[in-house]
């Protein structure tokens, strides 16, 4: 019976949490480690939120297909190319203000599918 047959363990009170994948700490996980691209449908959307941002617009990029070290560049890029700050954070990138032409035109010249959302 192999590790992956068997019930998976997530908690062991000598290492604490623990990968239900590889099976290791999660401060020595092996798949977290490797960069891999996040799965999706292959169109990258574009929206404008306001909501819990005190009605401050924050436009917002989900879906595109970048390991994180690869997503963070490609935010501090587009930051640049609308001149303004945010963040990118849980595989979405986060603009201050309502910048989706801009976004929505550097993403198609770059190859991606863009659907745009939000008003």
């Amino acid at each position: 019976m192999s590790r992956r047959d068997g019930p998976r363990t997530v908690y062991s009170s000598l290492q604490g949490r623990v990968c239900p994948h590889c099976g290791n700490p999660i401060k020595r996980c092996v798949c977290r480690a490797s960069p891999r691209a996040p799965q999706g449908d292959g169109v990258v959307r574009v929206r404008r939120e306001v909501k819990g941002r005190r009605g401050k617009p924050v436009t917002t990029i989900a879906g595109v297909p970048l390991p994180s070290d690869d997503l963070k560049e490609l935010a501090g890029e587009l930051k640049r190319k609308c001149g303004s700050g945010g963040s990118a954070k849980d595989g979405v990138i986060e603009i201050q203000g309502d910048h989706r032409d801009v976004v929505v035109g550097e993403l198609e010249a770059r190859g991606y599918t863009v659907k745009r959302a939000g008003g």
